[in-house]
Formats: C-alpha cells, sequence, structure tokens
C-alpha cells in the first residue's frame, strides 16, 4: 500500500517542470523571485493572483512571461476609469445576415488574464468580474460561456493613496487567492 502511495504521489516531473519554468524566468525577471513562486503556486492551485506595486516592477512583463514559458493563451485589459464591463466580457452584437444577436466575446476569454490596474475602474466594472472569476463563466443574455482551462486572473493594482484609484470591495478581495 505504501509502495502504491509513493508511486502516485511522485512530483519529480512536476519539480523538474517547475525549475525549467523558473529557469525560463529569471532569464528576463531579476529579483523577483518571491512574486514568481507566488504566481506558479496560485496556478498550480488554481487561484487567481492580486499584486500590488508601484510601477515599473516588472507585474505585467512576469504575467506576460509566465504565460509564454508555460505555453497558454494571454490577454491583458488595462483598467481605466471610462472601461465598461461590456469592454472585459463582451457584448452581444446584431447580426443582419441572420437577424440574430450573437456574443462576442471580450478579452477575457483566454487561459491567463492580466487586469492591470484594477482598481483604476469604478465599482461597477470591478462588480463584473466576480462571476468570472468564482464561477469561471460569463453569462450574457441568459447564455453560460466557460472559460478556458486553466484560467487564472493575475490583478495589479497600484497602491491606493495614488491618485485616480479606488478601494477593491471585500467580495472581490475573497477572490484572490494571494
Amino acid at each position: 500500500m505504501l509502495e502504491e502511495f509513493e508511486t502516485r504521489t511522485d512530483l519529480s516531473q512536476l519539480r523538474e517542470a517547475l525549475s525549467q519554468i523558473k529557469t525560463e524566468i529569471r532569464k528576463v525577471i531579476v529579483g523577483q523571485e518571491k512574486m514568481v513562486d507566488l504566481l506558479l503556486a496560485a496556478i498550480l492551485a488554481d487561484g487567481h493572483v492580486l499584486i500590488e506595486g508601484v510601477p515599473g516592477v516588472a507585474k505585467t512583463l512576469t504575467a506576460k512571461l509566465i504565460a509564454k514559458v508555460i505555453s497558454v493563451g494571454f490577454s491583458r485589459v488595462q483598467f481605466t476609469p471610462d472601461l465598461m464591463p461590456s469592454d472585459v466580457l463582451g457584448t452581444s452584437v446584431f447580426n443582419i445576415k441572420n437577424a440574430e444577436f450573437e456574443f462576442r466575446k471580450g478579452p477575457v476569454f483566454s487561459n491567463i488574464i492580466l487586469i492591470d490596474e484594477i482598481n483604476r475602474s469604478p465599482a461597477k466594472t470591478q462588480a463584473a468580474l466576480f462571476e468570472l472569476m468564482e464561477e469561471r463563466q460569463v453569462t450574457m443574455d441568459g447564455k453560460t460561456y466557460p472559460m478556458a482551462y486553466p484560467f487564472i486572473v493575475l490583478a495589479t493594482q497600484n497602491p491606493i493613496e495614488q491618485v485616480g484609484t479606488y478601494r477593491l470591495p471585500e467580495a472581490q478581495l475573497d477572490r484572490f487567492l494571494f
């Protein structure tokens, strides 16, 4: 029985894969080992991450690089004060050929989604992320659209003291692993 357990829990391949990923990332990102470790842990745990830091500490570059190294889709959404939920999730567009509305997916339909400066958008746009992050799906016009796997939201925010930032609601903070 113990031998069977040891066979099923052999994590050497995972350890080797993580080592290779970190090696590739270190070729570009220097001095952010802790952030990289937390991002990789979140990906393995199927969780979302909120990264806070001043501009220029490689938050965006790290997210892009991780997606490239693990060969998954990447999408970036720059949150701004005038961003609408439909700009993020997608919208229904009238198709004149068949006289029906069809859903056009927004930038969140990818594997790793970087939401840059999440605290620069108003509460209405931030609230649009609740279902997306919790249930990994988007519901529009009564129809549900599941997200691809893996699906990880990496959100960045600037310190709250900076001009033009909003506090994230507790309900949203609860959706982040780190």
